[in-house]
């Protein structure tokens, strides 16, 4: 597992320890983090703020040059709102640490030729899968079920 992996990894346990829902993302530029984020939609009563979208805002507004040399490492699978984001800003490669739990637009972010790479760590697996038996509510909401 890479360490831009592990430090998304780190961003969804602060999640967690918040009170959130335990997904972490990492925007990484020419080798360096260049924006952290996790899923704050609980911490911060939010109907926006997944962990890549945080990820995207904590980097701060960046020219479309330097979107198109990043990377987002994600713990779970992007959903169609993060999916959306990737696309609009052109980055052209997302590291998904799971899509066990759930499997978002991957298949969207292929067609628009990204580069897709999932891991299917067993850490982000048994994070999200332990979260969503201890707070199904929370999650059902974070996805809009």
């Amino acid at each position: 597992m890479s360490n831009f992996m592990m430090a998304a990894i780190e961003e969804a346990l602060k999640g967690l320890d918040e009170g959130g829902i335990p997904i972490g993302s990492v925007l990484v530029h020419n080798g360096n983090i260049i924006g952290r984020g996790h899923n704050r939609r609980i911490q911060k009563g939010s109907v926006i703020l997944h962990a890549e979208m945080d990820a995207l805002e904590n980097a701060g507004r960046l020219t479309a040059a330097t979107y198109k040399d990043c990377t987002l490492y994600t713990t779970l699978s992007p959903c169609p709102m993060c999916t959306g984001a990737i696309l609009l800003y052109g980055i052209p490669k997302v590291v998904i640490g799971e899509n066990q739990t759930f499997m978002g637009g991957e298949d969207l972010l292929k067609a628009n030729n990204r580069e897709v790479i999932v891991e299917n760590s067993q850490e982000c697996i048994e994070m999200m899968r332990e979260f969503i038996e201890k707070r199904p509510e929370l999650w059902n909401e974070d996805i809009g079920r």
